[in-house]
């Protein structure tokens, strides 16, 4: 059994005698499941390869030799079949009782009960899996396992130098896709662009994995992380976003990355086994994307992005190959194209040349989509199979807002794609024009449009838009892109900056909504939640830990001396959780008067009703507020059972729907009888349709997106709200089976404006 990481080297010295060696591939295999199989004691060792679409057994140190050749398995078949098709390793005591295990009686493995397997990767994907199993049943240990992993990268670079697996040598160069495609995404930066495909670097293939000299690769490495923090260091410096924000806070963790001793030392240990510089790093790369394919939590897995990006920064600068498509300059308008970026890695490009961003991976929450948003490009994320489906220098039409981008697009899909972008640029030219027009109805009912906000740089929408305010800031998007619990001074100045910008316009601050699906690494959690959404989360969290809402509540007293502070207390489900948070300001407001600081001339506090319970206790919540906020997200979710972030619940239920409006009709009525306003902030406001129903009920303040303001406005102004809310009474008095299309077919013969 190997004891040590000395042992891996063992095995590494011996396979790069055999690597130099003349003899033919198929010897050399031979070779390789001898070495491996004594080396760790096991008294089976195979090579499974890609050929045709199939594993086959290309060698064997246990199994029936007669076998080579003829077994056979399919990508998901078989336990082989399921570390190849899923890239994973597998370390089982009894194979057998894995739910993909597969039989085949030529091999005579009946009498072996251990399994451990790794996939052989080559450019990303799995070209092979290098297997060992024992007569007893045991669990491999994990240095067992990680020399296995670092045997099957040397075994990457033999098979696809003698040209043994699909894809590699001739293969590899099969011809590229011509004619005109669609490739569907995920919307991550809304917008409409065209380009020529430029690939954001060469793809580094490992050549030599098997180190000569361990110490001179070390010193390489070393050098390289110089280099490479030298750089990040530049990039932060000189990234050009006007005021401070939140992007510098997304570039300050990601430097924290680049920092990492942790990291460092898991490529230097991989050094240590034999690798080289290259190899090392790109070792640690495959195993942090296998980690990244079993990571639920979008924030952790975003993270893990960014080191990712930081290994093939440094990869590229260890091997040489320093040049990426930012580097060499964008000639012409560009679409990129990148399996993921970093935030620094979009930051290098030419901001006049670079018109979109493709990502095969990607995210909502992920930096590269934070820093892309500021800087007004539009990004498409999740687009599989990239790299077969689209050539460099391809065009290519990116239609964000319809979720897709054409590649080598016909003339027909050119003018059609021209005519869209003109009439949305017609369309976005008509609502700018209604900047400094108010939105009031025809009836000359007055309603009011605030934009929801997060970032510093989005409070410049309330001058572009002409929005009566921001009618939700989300606090939390400081916390979550922090790599460490912001100070009180930085929330402040924050605060104070947003604030300063809105002028006389009002500024709803949410306290902290973080905990559940948005965790935070420096705040520890007792257990994972099955139901983080519906979990420990918001207020529920903030009162749990007053230390961090005392700082949050002096940050907003103190940055709003002189002024009216809003104040929103989230996904309160209890009147009692109400008065906890207003007297834990009222508490910290008091303290800070005894120490003669100048404070808010008023408090206005408020609830976002988001949990339905709320909904029974409204009698008692209404005396005590200024403001109700219903957050439709949260609270559509809670009341269909059904999480929106599941994408086969997410047409299960309907915004229009008869459950929905009736509820928020429900609050309609008290809130108006106890004096207090009552608004929508959630995205079903940012949607014409909605919005029409929304002010139907009565409800006549919205906060949305900012770019949803101009469509809203103009609905607004070309709506009767008198003889929508007497269609509203009737619809909900008995609810047609299609309330959605219903309500399009009034707005279309009234003349309503629907975007």
């Amino acid at each position: 059994m190997l004891t040590a990481v000395a042992s891996a080297r063992e095995i590494l010295v011996r396979l790069h005698d055999v690597m130099a060696s003349r003899t033919p591939a198929q010897a050399k295999l031979n070779s390789v499941v001898q070495i491996v199989g004594e080396g760790m004691a096991s008294e089976v060792c195979s090579i499974y390869l890609l050929r045709d679409g199939a594993l086959e057994l290309y060698a064997t140190r246990g199994l029936a030799q007669e076998a080579v050749h003829v077994t056979k398995l399919a990508p998901g078949e078989g336990l082989v079949g399921t570390i190849a098709q899923n890239v994973e390793t597998l370390n089982l005591d009894e194979a057998a009782s894995h739910p993909d295990f597969a039989y085949r009686p030529e091999t005579g493995e009946d009498k072996y009960h251990s399994f451990a397997g790794v996939p052989i990767i080559r450019r990303e994907r799995a070209v092979g899996v290098l297997c060992v199993q024992h007569a007893d049943p045991h669990r491999y240990d994990d240095v067992e396992i990680e020399a296995l992993q670092t045997v099957a990268m040397v075994l990457s670079e033999l098979i696809a130098n003698a040209d043994l697996i699909d894809g590699a040598g001739a293969a590899a160069t099969r011809v590229q896709p011509t004619a005109p495609i669609r490739i569907v995404g995920l919307k991550l930066v809304d917008g409409m662009a065209s380009g020529f495909a430029v690939y954001h670097q060469p793809r580094i293939v490992v050549e030599h994995t098997v180190a000569e000299d361990v110490e001179a690769e070390r010193h390489r490495v070393y050098a390289a992380f110089d280099k490479m923090r030298e750089q990040i260091d530049r990039i932060a410096r000189e990234a050009e976003f006007g005021v401070g924000g939140e992007h510098e806070e997304v570039l300050a963790t990601y430097k924290m990355f680049a920092y990492d001793e942790g990291w460092a030392r898991r490529i230097n240990e991989a050094i240590d086994s034999g690798l080289t510089a290259e190899a090392a790093i790109e070792r640690v790369q495959q195993r942090t994307r296998m980690r990244m394919r079993q990571i639920d939590d979008p924030l952790l897995a975003d993270r893990m992005h960014d080191l990712e990006d930081l290994s093939n920064r440094l990869l590229r600068i260890v091997s040489g190959q320093l040049g990426t498509a930012a580097q060499m300059g964008l000639r012409q308008d560009t679409i990129l194209i990148a399996r993921n970026l970093g935030p620094a890695e979009l930051l290098e490009y030419d901001r006049r040349r670079l018109k979109g961003v493709v990502l095969e991976e990607g995210s909502l929450t992920a930096h590269v989509t934070i820093v892309a948003r500021a800087m007004g490009v539009p990004v498409l994320g999740r687009v599989k199979s990239v790299r077969r489906l689209i050539s460099e220098g391809d065009a290519l039409l990116l239609d964000v807002t319809a979720g897709h981008v054409f590649a080598r697009p016909s003339s027909s899909m050119e003018e059609a794609f021209e005519a869209k972008q003109e009439l949305r640029q017609k369309r976005r030219a008509a609502f700018a024009s209604l900047r400094n027009e108010l939105p009031v109805t025809k009836d000359g009912h007055r309603v009011t449009v605030m934009v929801n906000a997060g970032l510093r740089d989005d409070v410049a929408a309330l001058d572009l838009t002409g929005a009566d305010g921001i009618g939700l800031f989300r606090t939390e998007f400081q916390f979550l892109i922090s790599s460490t619990l912001p100070a009180r001074e930085r929330q402040q100045r924050l605060y104070r900056d947003v604030l300063e910008t809105a002028g006389e316009r009002p500024v709803i601050f949410r306290t902290v909504d973080i905990g559940g699906d948005k965790a935070l690494p420096y705040l520890s959690k007792d257990e994972d939640e099955e139901n983080p959404a519906m979990g420990w989360r918001a207020l529920r969290l903030a009162l749990e830990r007053p230390g961090l809402m005392k700082a949050q509540a002096r940050a907003l007293l103190e940055a709003a001396a002189g002024r009216t502070l809003n104040v929103m207390f989230p996904m309160v489900s209890e009147p009692w959780e109400f008065d906890e948070a207003r007297a834990l300001f009222e508490a910290q407001r008091a303290w800070l008067i005894r120490r003669g600081k100048m404070m808010p001339a008023a408090i206005r506090y408020g609830a976002m009703l988001e949990v339905p319970a709320l909904a029974e206790q409204l009698d008692l919540l209404l005396p005590k507020l200024d403001f109700l906020s219903v957050g439709t997200n949260d609270l559509t979710q809670f009341l269909f059972a059904a999480d929106r972030a599941n994408p086969k619940l997410a047409e299960r239920y309907d915004w229009l729907s008869a459950a929905i409006l009736r509820f928020l009709r429900r609050l309609v009525e008290p809130c108006r009888a106890a004096g207090v306003q009552l608004g929508v902030c959630g995205e079903m406001g940012g949607r014409t349709l909605e919005a029409m129903a929304l002010i139907g009920l009565g409800i006549d303040r919205l906060s949305i997106t900012p770019a949803a303001v101009g469509p809203v406005k103009a609905m607004v102004r070309s709506l009767d709200r008198a003889a929508l809310i007497a269609k509203m009474e009737g619809l909900l008095a008995a609810p047609p089976r299609d309330m959605r299309a219903v309500l399009t077919a009034w707005a279309t013969e009234q003349g309503v404006e629907l975007a």
